[in-house]
């Protein structure tokens, strides 16, 4: 049977409600702009984002890494966060993102400004981050990376993994970091979400993205994991396990069992989504 292919205005207005989610999400999520202790996670890995939105440090002895940005109005506090840890903002040398929405790298153009440090953005994710669209940061990229690559600086070394569906370029970083004698493999989820306004089936502006969410999966189910991190607090319980962490003991983000239990929800979610779509074209993610 022949599909119907879905008017322009249709697709258009989905467009903007998928656009529009991130604006509408962070008036409905004050954790989005909260301030949050900056902490040590783990060696070199610190934690110095929001109460939701997730930036992480990674210091060496040639200067920082940061990875995400949030929105350019969280800038100042992440700023304070690095220097509360006892590191100097000026010494951001790298700049990395989880993917290109507004709440993890609106700011990274004035962090650039600020710091003089270099953006580095998966290739499928590159226009929408030198956008000059409202929202966007219209921030050029210095180095554009695809799958696989890896990032270093002083002793740190941080491989790109493609996990693709959210975003085009939506990545997952992996690193490890020595702790208390042992190696532990950090990984820092992009996003394995269905936003609302999302179309699975029938995209016209993104076909394969029902068989990127199928291909991330694959590859966050055969990542090591002994840090379970990700874009959003949410995702791996941080505000719960910062205060676990205050208490003292066995650190609460070596979680291996709760990040394959998040990947596994995070799964169903989607192929019941994706089975919802197939059966009803043309209606987006609620």
């Amino acid at each position: 049977m022949m599909r119907r292919s879905l008017p322009w205005s249709f697709v258009f207005g989905v467009a903007l409600l998928a656009v529009g989610s991130v604006g509408l999400h962070a008036q409905a999520n004050p954790d989005w702009h909260r301030p949050f202790p900056a902490f040590k996670i783990a060696g070199n890995l610190y934690y110095v984002g929001t109460a939701d939105l997730a930036v992480y440090l990674i210091n060496t002895p040639q200067g920082n890494i940061v990875i995400n940005s949030d929105f350019k109005e969280d800038v100042p506090l992440i700023h304070k966060s690095i220097e509360q840890l006892g590191f100097k903002y000026a010494d951001t040398k790298i700049i990395l993102i989880s993917h290109a929405h507004g709440d993890h790298d609106e700011g990274v153009g004035v962090i650039k400004q600020e710091t003089g440090a270099k953006l580095m953005v998966m290739d499928a994710d590159v226009p929408s981050v030198e956008s000059m669209a409202p929202g966007r940061p219209g921030a050029h990229v210095d180095r554009v990376l695809h799958d696989g690559d890896t990032v270093e600086l002083g002793g740190a070394k941080l491989i790109a993994r493609l996990t693709p569906g959210h975003t085009k370029g939506c990545t997952t970083w992996t690193m490890q970091v020595q702790e208390g004698g042992r190696t532990l493999n950090a990984v820092i989820i992009g996003s394995p979400n269905v936003n609302p306004g999302y179309i699975l089936v029938g995209n016209q502006n993104y076909p394969q993205i029902a068989q990127d969410y199928v291909k991330t999966f694959q590859v966050l189910k055969a990542l090591p994991c002994d840090l379970f991190l990700g874009a959003h607090g949410a995702y791996f319980g941080l505000k719960a396990k910062y205060e676990k962490m205050k208490a003292g003991g066995a650190n609460p983000l070596i979680d291996p069992s709760g990040y394959k239990a998040y990947v596994a929800e995070r799964e169903a979610t989607f192929r019941k989504e994706w089975k919802r779509q197939q059966e009803n074209p043309g209606s987006p993610a609620p």
